[in-house]
């Protein structure tokens, strides 16, 4: 779905080429890449997909089928990983939608620090499916908070 997601200023195609694509088919069957999906009535209305090092995620794009998906994704992913210790999330890059949500520019050289600490860390591996299982959005608090 995020291959196929309309991005506003990006032109037409998507960066999710089927090399890509089998790519991270093998790091999810390895347990490094992950994806939390949003429903609506058995609807897939939104997610988020990125790859795990060591303690931190490293999200590599998300969409919205429907208003709010993506941020519920988002907000799940947050919990989750707040739950585990896991400091950061890796958006890649700064934008509105990201700052509203929480989202804080990091200078290069921190992240720089951050990275070489967090990806020697072992972190939850495997397939996260049993550890995330279902949640509501009403259970879900703010993707910052």
């Amino acid at each position: 779905a995020c291959a196929h997601a309309p991005r506003t200023g990006q032109g037409i195609g998507t960066w999710i080429l089927p090399e890509m694509l089998r790519a991270y088919e093998r790091l999810h069957e390895l347990g490094h890449a992950h994806s939390i999906e949003v429903f609506q009535d058995e609807q897939l209305v939104g997610g988020i997909y990125g790859v795990a090092v060591g303690r931190m995620f490293c999200g590599e794009s998300m969409f919205s089928a429907q208003p709010g998906g993506s941020k519920v994704a988002l907000a799940g992913l947050a919990q989750l990983l707040k739950g585990w210790d896991w400091p950061l999330i890796d958006a890649q890059l700064e934008n509105a939608h990201l700052s509203s949500l929480g989202g804080q520019l990091m200078p290069r050289s921190d992240f720089l620090k951050r990275l070489a600490m967090l990806a020697d860390d072992v972190g939850q591996t495997g397939r996260w499916t049993a550890a995330f299982g279902e949640r509501t959005a009403a259970g879900l608090g703010s993707p910052s908070g």
